[in-house]
């Protein structure tokens, strides 16, 4: 499979909490996964689907500080779907995507 898009932020997902000895996908706390589009290898495939609407969120220039409390911009923590793991979200700019904000200053 080929990239054809160079995505504009990479996304760390890490487990911060919750009850992870009840997570049927076997997360536990300090867990790490890293994406730029996609579901990362072994990441629950139901706390991705609550999970890619923020990413989408980030992408578009939104503030996840307006859909999880007590998030920043780009960075906030989540429960998943069943409620017995709770994840963190950050959001980095990768350096060598061009970004809306930059296309629009061309």
């Amino acid at each position: 499979m080929k990239n054809r898009y160079k995505e504009e932020y990479s996304f760390k997902i890490t487990v911060v909490g919750g009850e992870p000895t009840n997570c049927r996908n076997g997360h536990e706390v300090g867990d790490t996964y890293t994406c730029q589009y996609g579901c990362p290898e072994g990441f629950c495939s139901k706390s991705m689907a609550k999970l890619f609407p923020l990413m989408e969120a980030v992408r578009s220039g939104g503030d996840l500080s307006n859909l999880l409390s007590g998030a920043s911009k780009h960075g906030g923590e989540f429960h998943c779907p069943d409620c017995v793991v709770k994840f963190k979200l950050e959001a980095f700019p990768n350096p060598d995507s061009e970004t809306l904000e930059t296309i629009s200053t061309n």
